[in-house]
């Protein structure tokens, strides 16, 4: 049986460097805080807390004064670096420079919304804490769609500023620019309408080349922690593309019976699947 494993999976960017600084810091020191998981995969915080980094949140931050914390790639509102300060706390900044730039363009927007009495819309996840810290930055006055049936929330006669979380499916977005362009339309107003795109190239530049990879093997086995919100994207591309397509978290989730007279096997993963976990999900299936 031949196992491959999908050069494009593992790590954007965005996640690699805040890992990475992680690691620095903690050859340095025996304990590093991180606001919230550092990485939406189990086994790779298991790896980190092994290494000393141990996970908090901002309630705790009191009881922590002169001590160092991470702020992960997903971004954090304004209102955590303010904690940070007043707790004198030495802040690793971590946050993708892709989601910093975003916020940035949604703080701009949201002080020329004011001055119009328009609208910020982020189309994401409302408890995701990407949407958390971009929703911070219009001191969490934008309205967050989580799908298009929820578009009414909308006033379509008030200018209206379109950001995406940037993990977000690319066509759905689209649908969504496009169903505003027609409510906007059907309410006979030249509305101050603008959209931004916002998803990440390497999340969106992945999905033909993730479909090939389906295609060419017989079935496939997708690897990201449960509470990915690109793993969820990602993995409903593959059973799209290859119906024999399984969703684990680690090797404890492998069943031998997917296996059986099977030639090809891929191995894939979101952009927080350390690509160790993929290899090693490959050296436990490669004996089947």
């Amino acid at each position: 049986m031949k196992v491959s494993i999908d050069p494009y999976a593992g790590f954007c960017f965005g996640v690699k460097k805040t890992i990475e600084l992680a690691e620095k810091e903690l050859q340095k020191q025996d304990t590093l805080y991180c606001i919230g998981d550092i990485v939406h995969n189990q086994e790779e915080i298991n790896r980190l807390k092994n290494s000393g980094l141990e996970i908090t949140d901002l309630s705790s931050l009191q009881e922590k004064k002169n001590s160092t914390i991470l702020f992960r790639a997903h971004g954090e509102p304004p209102s955590s670096y303010f904690e940070a300060s007043k707790n004198e706390l030495t802040l690793i900044d971590g946050t993708c420079p892709i989601v910093l730039k975003l916020q940035k363009k949604i703080k701009d927007a949201f002080d020329e919304m004011k001055k119009v009495d328009g609208q910020v819309v982020i189309y994401g996840s409302k408890n995701h804490p990407e949407v958390i810290g971009l929703s911070g930055n219009t001191n969490n006055e934008a309205i967050i769609l989580e799908s298009l049936v929820e578009i009414d929330q909308i006033n379509f006669e008030k200018p209206i500023r379109l950001f995406a979380q940037t993990t977000k499916d690319k066509e759905k977005y689209n649908l969504l620019k496009e169903t505003i362009t027609q409510k906007i339309n059907e309410v006979d107003t030249t509305s101050d309408y603008k959209y931004f795109n916002t998803i990440c190239g390497q999340v969106s530049n992945r999905v033909p080349k993730l479909k090939d990879f389906c295609t060419n093997n017989e079935i496939v086995i997708f690897v990201s922690g449960k509470k990915s919100s690109n793993g969820k994207y990602l993995y409903n591309i593959c059973k799209s593309a290859n119906p024999k397509s399984y969703h684990i978290s680690d090797e404890y989730d492998i069943n031998r019976k997917w296996f059986m007279d099977i030639k090809t096997v891929g191995i894939s993963g979101s952009t927080s699947t350390p690509f160790w976990l993929m290899e090693k999900i490959a050296n436990q299936i490669m004996p089947f």
